[in-house]
């Protein structure tokens, strides 16, 4: 008995160590808002969906990044091009597309699914809402601006 309890007073003392030694050391502030960390290259944040240079947009509406998402965050709805109102260079386009943020998982495989790179996950990672509802990106906040 005299020996577990002075390998449990040991222990304690180990970690008071621990806690002492940190105790004077300065404080390691970093300045979120005006500093932010640099990102790995391949790391995958925000979902964006791409536009050709012409305006037009990338995606199709072929539904394969619906398809492949592990987390089925992903909705597409496809509509018919017509001549009066083109929206993408093939015969279909997607006329709603969402993503549901909060289920999604940034695995990345929607991406990789995608035949004319449409939908890429980008570096940013700061993401608030103050209802769940907002975490729902439709097409509209989800598409690139035009090109000037």
């Amino acid at each position: 008995m005299p020996s577990a309890l002075i390998e449990e007073v040991e222990a304690l003392a180990k970690g008071l160590g621990t806690t002492f030694k940190q105790l004077f050391r300065p404080p390691v502030t970093e300045q979120y808002p005006e500093y932010k960390r640099p990102v790995y290259p391949r790391f995958r944040g925000r979902h964006i969906l791409r536009r050709y240079e012409n305006g037009l947009e990338r995606c199709v509406g072929c539904s394969l990044c619906a398809a492949i998402c592990p987390a089925r965050a992903i909705y597409v709805e496809a509509a018919e091009n017509t001549e009066a109102d083109r929206r993408s260079p093939g015969e279909r386009y997607a006329e709603r597309y969402e993503i549901n943020m909060i289920r999604c998982i940034y695995c990345g495989m929607c991406e990789e699914a995608c035949p004319t790179e449409a939908i890429v996950l980008r570096h940013e990672y700061e993401f608030s809402a103050p209802v769940r509802e907002d975490f729902i990106y439709t097409k509209e906040r989800l598409l690139e601006p035009l090109p000037s």
